[in-house]
């Protein structure tokens, strides 16, 4: 009977008021909750509209390889910037070259896409 009194005990310690939360301390975190959530939402379209992506993404969105990549940039198919030796594009250029605008073929010669006539 005394083991049942001391877990009895154990279980029902007081509780505070300090350690109560409250309709306030539920709003606050609301609001700090949504103010966290606005800024990484913010962020990530920041970052969903990039306006100058880096080779490796060029390579990736179009499925070439560097050296495809590097015609594409003598050939002034695909203008860029360089600042320190990173090689930066235009992603407006880069959708002109998705949208059918130009193609980019397995040789890295760009050709006009001609209209498919129904």
């Amino acid at each position: 009977m005394a083991k049942l009194k001391e877990i009895d005990q154990s279980i029902c310690k007081p509780i505070f008021r300090e350690q109560l939360v409250t309709i306030g301390d539920l709003e606050e975190f609301k609001n700090d909750l949504f103010i966290t959530l606005r800024q990484l939402i913010c962020e990530h379209k920041y970052q969903a509209g990039k306006q100058w992506v880096k080779s490796y993404e060029v390579k990736k969105l179009l499925g070439i390889s560097t050296g495809t990549l590097q015609h594409l940039r003598a050939s002034g198919t695909l203008p860029y910037s360089k600042i320190g030796g990173i090689v930066y594009y235009d992603t407006n250029e880069i959708n002109k070259v998705l949208n059918g605008k130009k193609r980019v073929t397995s040789k890295g010669v760009s050709t006009p896409i001609r209209s498919i006539k129904s």
